[in-house]
C-alpha cells in the first residue's frame, strides 16, 4: 500500500536557494529524512515529501521554513536545530534565560533544557542526569561562562573523574594538566565555542579558569566559584559527598552525567545514582532528567539512545537478551 504523500512547489523559484535548501548531495534533505521518517525526492523546485500524515505536515513545514531561511548555505547544524525547535516550539521567547556568551542566540531548545537553565539560575546544586547529546554539559559550562561574565563568580572549575571508558590507555606522559586533559576535552571545547580560544587561554592564565581531577579536591574548599563535575556516574559514592562538600560561600555546583554508561569497575556502585536518591528531597538541589527527546545531535543519535533504552527495558533481569536465551536453549539441546 503507498504512503501518504505531498508536493511542495517553492515560490518564487530560485534555484540558488534551492541548492543552498538542499546541501551538497541532497545532504539536508536526507537529514530531514532521518530525523522526520520520511522520504523526499525532487525534481526541480518541485519536492514530494511521503510517509505517516503527521510526518508530512512536519516535514513540509521545515522544508518552507528552511526554504526562506536559504538566501546563504545551511549548515548541517542549523538545519538539525531547526529541526528540533520545530517539535518544541517555546512559549514565550522573552521568558528564555539569555546568557552572556560569545553565542547570542543561545538557549533551550527542548522544555527540559528550558527547565535545567532555569534550575542552574535559581538553584546552587543543579544535576542534568541523562544521555549524550542532550547538551547537559555544553548549557552547564554555558551558565559557568554568563556567571563569570558578569561577576557572579571569581572562577570556573571544571572537574571530571579520570576514568577510561572501557580500554586501558596506559601511561600518560607530561604534567597534572596534560595528563587529564584528554578526560577534559569536552569542556574545553565547550569554552573555546562559548569564549573564544584566546580568550580561554588569558582566562587560564588567570586562574579564572581552572582544571581540577575529581582525585585532587578532597581538603579543599571552593569559594566564589562555578564548579562543574563532568561524567559524574563515573564517581564512587565517596568521591561524589567528596566533590558536593567542597562547595564554599557564592559557589554554585552543576553535576552532569548519563547513568547508562557508567566505567566504573564490574561490582562499584555509581555515586551519580546513589546521589539522585540521597538527595531527591534535600532542598536547595534540583534535579533535571533528560531523554532521548532532547538529543541535539545527528538525528540518528536520537534514535539510537532510544533503542538502547527500549532494549535495557525489555531485557531479563539476569541482563540476557532473548537471543541470548534463545542461543543458550539451543545450546543446552545440542549438548543433551
Amino acid at each position: 500500500m503507498p504512503r501518504p504523500s505531498r508536493e511542495l512547489r517553492f515560490e518564487p523559484a530560485d534555484n540558488r536557494r534551492l541548492a543552498n535548501l538542499c546541501g551538497p548531495l541532497d545532504a539536508n534533505l536526507r537529514q530531514l529524512e532521518v530525523a522526520l521518517d520520511v522520504t523526499i525526492t525532487r525534481r526541480g523546485e518541485r519536492v514530494t515529501v511521503r510517509g505517516d500524515a503527521g510526518a508530512i505536515e512536519r516535514a513540509s513545514d521545515l522544508l518552507e521554513d528552511l526554504y526562506a531561511r536559504a538566501d546563504s548555505a545551511l549548515e548541517p547544524d542549523a538545519v538539525q536545530l531547526c529541526i528540533v525547535d520545530s517539535a518544541n516550539p517555546a512559549t514565550d521567547e522573552g521568558d528564555l534565560p539569555r546568557l552572556m556568551t560569545r553565542k547570542r542566540d543561545l538557549a533551550g531548545r527542548t522544555p527540559n533544557q528550558r527547565a535545567y537553565l532555569d534550575s542552574i539560575l535559581a538553584h546552587d546544586v543543579t544535576f542534568g542526569i541523562g544521555p549524550a547529546g542532550t547538551g547537559k554539559t555544553y548549557l552547564a559550562v554555558a551558565c559557568a561562562v554568563d556567571a563569570l561574565e558578569r561577576d557572579a563568580v571569581k572562577r570556573i572549575v571544571l572537574v571530571r573523574p579520570a576514568v577510561e571508558a572501557g580500554e586501558r590507555l596506559g601511561f600518560l606522559p607530561g604534567d597534572l594538566a596534560q595528563k587529564v586533559d584528554p578526560y577534559l576535552r569536552p569542556l574545553y571545547d565547550a569554552l573555546y565555542d562559548l569564549m573564544g580560544f584566546d580568550r580561554v587561554g588569558k582566562m587560564f592564565e588567570k586562574g579564572a579558569i581552572e582544571i581540577a581531577p575529581l582525585a585532587y579536591m578532597r581538603g579543599r574548599t571552593l569559594n566564589h566559584a562555578f564548579i562543574i563535575l563532568d561524567e559524574a556516574q563515573n564517581t564512587t559514592p565517596e568521591q561524589m559527598k567528596m566533590f558536593l562538600t567542597r562547595m564554599g560561600f557564592g559557589a554554585k555546583a552543576v553535576v552532569t552525567g548519563d547513568p547508562t554508561q557508567v566505567d566504573l569497575p564490574r561490582g562499584s556502585k555509581s555515586g551519580l545514582i546513589e546521589a539522585q536518591e540521597v538527595l531527591a528531597s534535600v532542598r536547595g538541589v534540583a534535579m533535571t532528567h533528560f531523554t532521548a527527546d532532547d538529543v541535539v545531535r545527528h538525528p540518528l543519535v536520537g534514535r539510537i539512545v532510544a533503542a538502547y533504552e527500549a532494549y535495557t527495558a525489555n531485557r531479563p533481569a539476569d541482563g540476557r537478551s532473548d537471543v541470548a536465551d534463545a542461543l543458550l536453549r539451543g545450546a543446552r539441546i545440542r549438548n543433551g
